[in-house]
């Protein structure tokens, strides 16, 4: 097929896809009873709706009643990462022929929401599915792609990435793990903190310096995959947290930690790029868990505001309550267009790294914002943690932390101006 003629069929493939949105009657979700009914967002099918009716009965049947204990614990049960795999709700995107559903990325956007609308972050499933499988997938050899994902999709094989250190965050350029080359393996040494799956993890994708004398500390890093197990390879304590509190987060420590040559992932010294090429799908995904998580806290209080009583009615009936949520219901209704405008430009391979800092900044401050006047209206109802309302102002802070600090999406936005 000549070159014109692909592309041809690929401008009218596109111009179909815009039509059969343009033209669907399904309606947006300020539209619909619920910001959270199953049916809307002209972005989704049916085919999506039946993903997203399996994920909402799985966090309700298998996530829901083990929650509070598992927040105890500071972790979740194996199982139920094994109980989502067989469901094909882990590493959607990820091909058949590596044990994945092979399902595309708006599948993944429904697993994504469905969690935020139950309100329970503990099981670590977005990190696993969507930040880490796909470094394996895009750079993994097929010896590495057969060895974890077919374990990492059916929740057998849990997957972390340790790229924050106890003295460098949002600044990858400063890393000072090192991985040293000795003949037939490397030699790991450093720490890594804020490790989320860090307690569970059967591998980490680790990111470590392995050119010293590189000019720029970018042009010197190198992904490596590390077992559980290796030898000088330790957890530190499962951190105690704000909020977010099932979900295990951990140090990590390497010392003198030898592990296989053929355990580098990608490229040797191409570990930043690879990271840069991996962050936006990971910025639009806390993008669009915090609207998603906006729209739960939204209608919790719908909910509690039109049963409390007070002032001889309900809540409801108060023009300051009426009027506040208006405002939430408003603002994030404005999040939703946007965020669905960029899964779309993104499920078309079009985001661009401006645009998913723009989500994730955007959306993580509204999502706090939201979660704190919805605690408001709640009273001291809000302020009790049996109230979904108080887990979610809780968990909803680290959002505007990890992922990048919105101070830096402000500066990746502001590089454009």
């Amino acid at each position: 097929m000549s070159f014109m003629l692909l592309r041809a069929r690929a401008q009218t493939i596109s111009v179909l896809r815009y039509t059969s949105r343009a033209l669907s009657t399904r309606p947006e979700p300020s539209m619909a009873e619920r910001l959270d009914t199953i049916g809307t967002r002209r972005i989704f099918n049916e085919e999506h709706d039946l993903i997203r009716e399996t994920a909402r009965r799985f966090f309700a049947d298998q996530v829901a009643p083990f929650h509070d204990k598992w927040e105890e614990d500071g972790k979740v049960s194996r199982t139920v990462w094994e109980e989502a795999g067989s469901l094909g709700l882990l590493g959607i995107n990820i091909p058949e022929k590596y044990g994945g559903p092979e399902a595309d990325m708006l599948s993944a956007a429904v697993m994504w929401e469905e969690q935020a609308y139950s309100g329970y972050f503990g099981p670590g499933f977005a990190i696993h599915s969507d930040i880490v499988l796909p470094y394996i997938l895009h750079y993994g050899t097929d010896e590495q792609k057969q060895k974890y994902l077919p374990g990492a999709c059916s929740g057998k094989c849990i997957t972390a990435i340790a790229m924050t250190e106890p003295g460098a965050g949002s600044d990858l350029q400063g890393v000072s793990t090192t991985a040293i080359d000795d003949g037939d393996s490397w030699v790991v040494n450093g720490s890594k903190v804020f490790i989320s799956n860090g307690q569970m993890a059967d591998v980490v994708v680790v990111v470590a310096k392995t050119d010293l004398e590189a000019k720029r500390a970018a042009h010197g890093l190198s992904l490596f995959l590390i077992d559980e197990g290796t030898p000088g390879f330790t957890r530190g304590k499962n951190l105690k947290k704000m909020g977010l509190k099932a979900q295990d987060t951990s140090e990590l420590f390497f010392d003198e930690c030898r592990i296989p040559k053929g355990n580098l992932l990608g490229s040797l010294n191409k570990g930043f790029y690879h990271l840069m090429t991996e962050l936006p799908q990971e910025r639009l995904l806390l993008g669009a868990m915090a609207v998603a998580h906006a729209e739960a806290c939204y209608e919790w209080t719908r909910a509690y505001i039109n049963e409390r009583k007070a002032f001889n009615g309900t809540l409801s009936n108060l023009q300051t309550i009426r009027h506040k949520m208006a405002e939430l219901k408003t603002d994030i209704a404005v999040c939703r267009a946007f965020t669905d405008q960029c899964i779309t430009l993104h499920s078309e391979n079009r985001l661009t790294t401006e645009m998913a800092s723009m989500v994730k900044y955007w959306c993580t401050e509204l999502e706090s914002r939201v979660a704190d006047a919805c605690v408001q209206m709640h009273g001291g109802y809000g302020f009790m943690w049996e109230y979904p309302v108080c887990r979610a102002y809780a968990d909803a802070r680290v959002q505007r932390i990890y992922g990048g600090a919105n101070e830096i999406m402000k500066e990746l936005i502001a590089r454009s101006i």
